[in-house]
């Protein structure tokens, strides 16, 4: 008992998880040749030494998840509104995240377009699945499951995204299909698809305020309560072409797409 009670606190650390040799034995499919055979002639050399793989195998581990929290905290950040490079805030809708600051950005990329790389001095273009802009301006176009062409930072001049109308089209549907809103004026649901739904964006302060109605009677029942205090037509005016109160919403403020980021919520699942 008493060397239970004064035993050293190495002693009660809990033990380190070992990884799965069966599993990382199954997971080098998915390496690229080179990186199989540079993979194998490791495990040869470490085969030799005893109890050095079981280690090399644990430090490694504890890499990955490191590198897994570092990566869930980024994207938390994301998520509230954060750079996670700098700090700064984000412009942010369904499809992509932009920081104006330090101009990290991140955007989805069609699943089943196709991506086009356009050459400098109209040499021409290069076409395929995916194009994969590296940090040193290097352009790697996939098609399928291979490389198909590596293209330097100075030989193209941009790069353009085909989105094929039936994939946007899926895209808006999944989207609606997982929000729920509120009626500003009732609070009952408001059906995006529903005839007589309202997205509204009205200031009555210093800037924008996104409000969402069911039905044209919530509509007007709400305007004739709550008129504006910013200008007499805030209400039929066109967001785009009026600078009397602070911008809360981006270019594509009237998007039923760029609700979700702040003013949806996931669908609750229904009591029992």
């Amino acid at each position: 008992m008493l060397s239970k009670i004064f035993s050293s606190k190495k002693d009660e650390e809990t033990p380190k998880p070992v990884v799965d040799l069966d599993y990382v034995k199954s997971g080098d499919l998915m390496l690229t040749e080179d990186l199989r055979e540079a993979l194998e002639q490791d495990r040869a050399l470490l085969d030799e030494f005893s109890g050095e793989q079981e280690k090399v195998l644990r430090e490694a581990g504890e890499v990955v998840q490191e590198d897994a929290q570092k990566s869930f905290i980024n994207l938390q950040r994301i998520k509230h509104g954060y750079c996670p490079e700098c700090g700064g805030f984000l412009k942010q809708n369904t499809s992509s995240n932009i920081c104006e600051n330090c101009g990290w950005y991140k955007y989805d990329k069609p699943k089943y377009g196709k991506t086009i790389v356009h050459l400098h001095g109209n040499d021409g273009i290069v076409e395929g699945q995916y194009a994969y802009t590296l940090k040193s301006g290097v352009i790697l176009v996939t098609n399928g499951e291979v490389i198909v062409a590596k293209i330097p930072a100075d030989a193209y001049s941009w790069v353009e995204y085909i989105w094929s109308e039936d994939e946007l089209e899926q895209r808006r549907r999944t989207l609606t299909e997982h929000l729920q809103l509120q009626c500003g004026w009732c609070g009952k649901d408001a059906d995006v698809n529903k005839d007589g739904f309202h997205l509204v964006h009205v200031a009555f302060g210093t800037s924008q305020e996104r409000f969402c109605f069911c039905s044209d009677e919530c509509y007007e029942a709400f305007r004739k309560l709550y008129p504006s205090r910013v200008h007499r037509n805030c209400y039929e005016s066109n967001c785009y072409e009026c600078n009397k109160c602070i911008k809360r919403y981006g270019d594509e403020a009237e998007g039923i797409r760029t609700l979700a980021k702040d003013h949806l919520k996931m669908k609750k699942p229904q009591q029992q």
